[in-house]
């Protein structure tokens, strides 16, 4: 493909977090291109893990249908998980919701993602390679080399979620705080030759860890950690020589192996950008935050950085959007992948093999047993202790707060809030009485916008009036200021061409369902 193209939003990456953006885009009627260094989807072992507050916003999208299985059971469902290789820990989530962590490969996230894009009509160019980014008043130029040539492309917005060695980023000029390695570590499927050698698990030696997993076809996925060493050549491949080093190193002891796959390098190399925007430019996943991978967190943060700029990108775009609603993307989401990076490295400090470390692990041990029921660390890890900054000038209680899926009676019969939130417009929900102010009637000129329902009083629902966010986050209850401002922050004051830009997003998202 040689010339240029015209467009509304270039997503820069295909991996799982630019597939999701441009799956919101696409299907809220968003022109989007995709450009992808890869020529297909990398099978590569990668993430494998979803947490619970990432899998709940997406499933309010419709993204993962019959992956978040099914729940029948009446009480809050749970994982056993850890803390910094400390087992004992239990992530729980609501009885109403899907199971609070999803295994799912990243390949299969990425295929899914992808098919739904092309599904709402996202433009996904492989095998071109992003080499310049210019940005103007009015647009952004992207330039991208493909199999063909070069490629142009001209859009009003562009998204970098182009990964940890992020093109846009560079180009664009962000500025990041960074935490140099001070760690070494390594991963890789294997077939040991003896394999009663090492026992699935966690395995913590004077010397660092061993992770290990069986895996399909008589192997063994390992990941080892080594405290007392960086590798100065981690961006070199991996031998097989060199895991069974390690391997053994740390072991204390011989562990033969071989059938070597999708061995890699990775370390505590840590990243974040000073903000998610710089006008007309925006980053999501690696390519704004990296950090030790522990708690398999990096792939749930960046789905949560897709969902959030996902609908007010596309508001924008579409004409339905306050002026201020995309700078809440950088308020909303750098706090929380601040948060991810200050856990991982306080896990990763409690997993250092030093024995001035043994009481403070005891304690953690202790820690993590009192928090098993899902306490304050399985909800810093799943992400559900995320409450987002209040917009109202008086907000009340619930404002910036998840509101879980509830089930609700209405004139057409029975539902709940993830099949109301299933065409990705904001809804107004309005139960009991309100003193006499019609809710109704003051959202009326942003009909076609905001989705209105009337419903009977529940003590899950906040009472009298409630504005749920396209992600599932409230946004303003009846206690915190008029209505009319809320939704003026949200959406800009409302009128013919705001008020029905959103229509068809019923239609477009039946379509990828």
């Amino acid at each position: 493909m040689t010339g240029d193209l015209q467009t509304h939003v270039v997503v820069a990456g295909a991996g799982p977090v630019g597939l999701l953006t441009a799956c919101e885009l696409a299907a809220y009627g968003v022109r989007t291109v995709v450009v992808e260094a890869r020529t297909s989807v990398s099978p590569q072992p990668k993430a494998t893990t979803l947490h619970a507050r990432a899998v709940q916003c997406l499933v309010r999208r419709g993204h993962l249908g019959e992956l978040a299985g099914q729940r029948t059971d009446p009480v809050a469902a749970s994982h056993p998980f850890h803390f910094a290789g400390i087992p004992g820990l239990t992530i729980s989530a609501p009885a109403t919701e899907p199971p609070p962590i999803l295994k799912c490969p990243q390949e299969e996230l990425e295929r899914r993602f992808e098919s739904r894009a092309r599904a709402a009509g996202a433009v996904i160019l492989r095998g071109h390679r992003v080499t310049e980014v210019h940005q103007g008043p009015e647009g952004v130029r992207v330039s991208a080399r493909g199999p063909d040539g070069p490629v142009n492309l001209v859009a009003a917005y562009l998204v970098g979620a182009d990964g940890a060695h992020s093109t846009v980023r560079e180009q664009a000029g962000f500025d990041d705080w960074t935490h140099p390695a001070t760690v070494c570590a390594m991963a890789g499927d294997v077939q040991l030759e003896d394999p009663d050698a090492l026992q699935p698990g966690w395995h913590r030696t004077s010397r660092g860890w061993i992770a290990a997993k069986d895996v399909p076809q008589g192997r063994m996925r390992l990941r080892t950690l080594n405290c007392e060493s960086v590798d100065r050549k981690r961006h070199l491949p991996l031998t097989l020589e060199e895991l069974r080093r390690e391997v053994s190193w740390i072991a204390g002891r011989e562990i033969a192996m071989h059938a070597p796959r999708w061995l890699s390098k990775f370390s505590d190399f840590t990243r974040l950008v000073g903000c998610y925007r710089k006008e007309r430019i925006f980053l999501a996943g690696d390519a704004a935050h990296v950090h030790f991978p522990i708690a398999g967190q990096g792939l749930s943060t960046g789905v949560l950085d897709a969902l959030n700029l996902g609908w007010k990108l596309a508001f924008t775009v579409r004409g339905a959007a306050a002026a201020g609603l995309l700078d809440t993307y950088d308020e909303e989401r750098r706090p929380a992948a601040q948060r991810v990076i200050d856990n991982t490295r306080a896990q990763l400090a409690i997993m250092r093999p030093d024995t001035e470390l043994d009481p403070l692990r005891a304690l953690f041990g202790e820690l993590v047993s009192a928090d098993a029921e899902g306490g304050l660390l399985a909800s810093i890890l799943s992400a559900q202790d995320t409450v987002l900054p209040a917009r109202s000038a008086d907000p009340s209680p619930w404002e910036g707060k998840f509101l879980h899926n509830v089930g609700l009676t209405t004139p057409e019969g029975r539902t709940d809030v993830i099949r109301l939130l299933a065409d990705g417009r904001p809804l107004l929900l309005l139960s009991g009485g309100h003193d006499g102010r019609d809710y109704g009637a003051q959202a009326r000129s942003w009909t076609g916008l905001v989705r209105v329902v009337h419903c009977e009083p529940t003590p899950d629902l906040p009472s009298g009036a409630v504005l749920v966010r396209p992600d599932g986050y409230i946004g303003w209850t009846e206690d915190g200021g008029p209505l009319p401002a809320a939704l003026t922050a949200y959406f800009g004051a409302a009128g013919g061409v705001r008020a029905s830009a959103l229509e068809a997003r019923g239609a477009l998202s039946e379509a990828v369902r």
